[in-house]
């Protein structure tokens, strides 16, 4: 159980399950910041911990104490859960990690296409007309959540939303592709349209 001011848990569970997050139904367009792009202490202010033990692979000494965790962002239900770590700790980073880049895939927020400029994390994180990131680096959330408010604005026109952010459209694309569920909520969207689906 966690009691903090920052963190509100909901107890624990009996059985986890094992899937790496919880799907949630999308997307939720909100205002404001998007909560991708928040500081970690700006982030947890606002979600819920739960801890329990998980059934799978592991024996005995995986399920002796709670140590999956699910993290779920309170203004819009959104969840990262982690569970194959032994240690607590391991597998509450790993579910802030998986938490951000599901909101960043499932989460949009309202963006003007034609006053828009790119953030000063994106500024600095370009050379050139490229865009270099690692999809483990803490920035990745951030940018990739920057991108796919962008994309959305423009309606899916990948080219359009490159230019804005002053980057290639091979590397919007690329930039998109780390992360398989933002490829597949890409595609969907195109296909909704009546656009063709995009290939990593």
């Amino acid at each position: 159980m966690v009691d903090t001011k920052r963190n509100r848990s909901r107890g624990s569970m009996q059985d986890l399950g094992s899937s790496d997050v919880f799907p949630t139904l999308g997307p939720r367009i909100i205002e404001g910041m998007h909560p991708a792009t928040l500081s970690e202490d700006e982030l947890m202010s606002g979600v819920s911990l739960t801890f329990g033990r998980t059934s799978g692979p592991g024996g005995q000494h995986r399920n002796r104490k709670a140590t999956a965790c699910i993290m779920t962002h309170d203004a819009t239900g959104v969840a990262g859960e982690a569970s194959e770590r032994r240690r607590q700790s391991e597998n509450r980073r790993m579910a802030l990690t998986r938490l951000r880049r599901c909101l960043a895939v499932e989460v949009r927020t309202k963006v003007d296409s034609n006053s828009f400029s790119p953030s000063e994390l994106m500024t600095s994180r370009k050379k050139g007309d490229q865009l270099p990131i690692n999809p483990k680096h803490w920035d990745y959330p951030s940018l990739l959540a920057e991108a796919l408010d962008l994309v959305w604005a423009f309606d899916m026109d990948l080219r359009s939303a490159a230019e804005k952010l002053g980057v290639s459209s091979s590397q919007l694309i690329r930039l998109i592709s780390h992360d398989k569920q933002a490829l597949a909520w890409l595609n969907r969207q195109r296909e909704e349209r009546g656009l063709g689906t995009i290939k990593p």
